[in-house]
C-alpha cells in the first residue's frame, strides 16, 4: 500500500492502514520530525486508546489499552546505543508478547525484531504532505 496525504487526513490514513493485513509488530521508518509519533497517535486513536499518547523518547516504551482491552506498546528506540541495551531491558519479551508493538527507530535493534512484521516508511514531501508505504 502506498498513499500520499496531508496531516489533516492522518486519521483516515491510519484507518486504511489498520484495514490492511498488518502484523502485530509494526516498524516505523522515517527521519527525525517526519511524523512517526504523530502517525502512531492516529493509529492509537483509531484503536480506541483513551490515554494521552506521547513519544516514549526517554522511557523507551509506553503501554496503552485499546477499547477492546488489548495492550498496545509504543517504542521509541532512538536513545538505545547498543542492541545489548535492548536485550537488557527485555525488548524481545515485549516484541514476542503477542501484543501490538509500534516501534520507532527499529534499526537500533535489528536482531531483536521479529521476522514476521509490517514496515511503514514515511517520507515528507516538498509540499509538506507525507508519502507512506506499507510493506
Amino acid at each position: 500500500m502506498e498513499i500520499t496525504f496531508s496531516l489533516e487526513e492522518i486519521d483516515t490514513v491510519a484507518e486504511k492502514v489498520l484495514a490492511q493485513n498488518i502484523k502485530k509488530t509494526i516498524l516505523f521508518h522515517a527521519g527525525m520530525g517526519v511524523g512517526k509519533t504523530t502517525f502512531i497517535k492516529a493509529i492509537a486513536r483509531k484503536l480506541g486508546v483513551k490515554d494521552m499518547t506521547s513519544s516514549p523518547t526517554f522511557s523507551l516504551v509506553n503501554e496503552y489499552e485499546t477499547e477492546n482491552g488489548e495492550v498496545l506498546y509504543h517504542f521509541d528506540l532512538y536513545r538505545i546505543n547498543t542492541e545489548e541495551e535492548g536485550y537488557d531491558m527485555g525488548l524481545d519479551e515485549y516484541f514476542y508478547s503477542g501484543n501490538l508493538c509500534l516501534i520507532e527507530w527499529p534499526e537500533k535493534t535489528p536482531n531483536l525484531i521479529p521476522i514476521d512484521h509490517t514496515s511503514i516508511t514515511i517520507r515528507q514531501l516538498a509540499d509538506g504532505r507525507r508519502h507512506l508505504t506499507v510493506k
